[in-house]
């Protein structure tokens, strides 16, 4: 049965208003310069005051395909671990975003996947994404698919790992992009963020799968979406692509407290 979902963070995370929401995503991407392009990206979810300038970096680099498959955390703990919405339409301020259901069955492929719209019904971080994409590219469907991040065990990077290979089936056919949603450190002295920052980025960018849980676990780090890119990191290894950093930046720089920061960073691979 089909399904419209109502935006749940339009008004906190971003602007409720269309025209001043399109001016507000407007204005983020107006200070992006164009680079080079890739399939699958990190991309973060905070507020738009906070986060949207690098996420704006991380969906300005995105390759356009006909669909986005995006991968988020699951902040609620509403739902089965492994979540994926296959059928209805996302609305946002900017309009509706239609899921494509014959995506949803590839993915639902990979065997670790269940059909759960709770999981998604008051989650943001896949939500924040649309506008960006709708904002570049109009006219696109895409799947969502909400991943719960209970700890480092083996069973869930295995999880993590046979959903990227299904993932990176779809995108070497070219049928879609990916973005993971995640935000980096979370109210931490900017200095020890980037620390532990730093100690992740090096796993992200070596694929290094293990390591980036390992690395994880060692630093106590609080890598809100490692989920969502440990199945990127896995897609990617299977394709043969190599990660690179686009965009960094932290809240403090708009809130001018680097005492405690939340920390964004947009990744790219192709």
């Amino acid at each position: 049965m089909q399904s419209e979902r109502e935006p749940v963070v339009a008004g906190m995370f971003y602007n409720m208003e269309p025209r001043q929401l399109a001016m507000q995503v407007g204005e983020l991407f107006s200070g992006v310069k164009p680079g080079k392009t890739f399939k699958m990206v990190v991309s973060p979810h905070a507020g738009y005051p906070y986060s949207g300038k690098t996420a704006a970096h991380a969906v300005a680099a995105m390759q356009r395909t006909g669909n986005y498959i995006i991968l988020g955390p699951n902040h609620t703990g509403l739902g089965p671990r492994f979540s994926v919405m296959g059928s209805g339409s996302w609305r946002t301020p900017l309009g509706d975003c239609r899921i494509d259901n014959g995506l949803a069955d590839k993915l639902k492929g990979c065997g670790c996947l269940t059909e759960d719209s709770l999981a998604h019904s008051q989650e943001h971080s896949i939500e924040v994404q649309l506008p960006f994409l709708q904002y570049k590219f109009k006219s696109f469907g895409f799947v969502p698919v909400c991943i719960a991040n209970l700890g480092y065990s083996d069973d869930f990077l295995e999880k993590c790992v046979t959903l990227g290979k299904t993932v990176a089936g779809i995108v070497k056919t070219g049928d879609a992009g990916v973005i993971a949603s995640s935000d980096f450190s979370h109210y931490l002295p900017l200095e020890i963020a980037n620390k532990k920052d730093g100690a992740a980025l090096e796993q992200i960018l070596k694929l290094d799968l293990p390591g980036f849980f390992q690395t994880l676990e060692e630093e106590d780090a609080s890598v809100c979406g490692f989920g969502p890119i440990a199945v990127a990191m896995a897609a990617a290894r299977e394709l043969g692509m190599h990660p690179e950093l686009i965009h960094k930046s932290s809240s403090g720089d708009e809130t001018g407290d680097y005492g405690s920061v939340v920390t964004y960073y947009a990744i790219g691979f192709g």
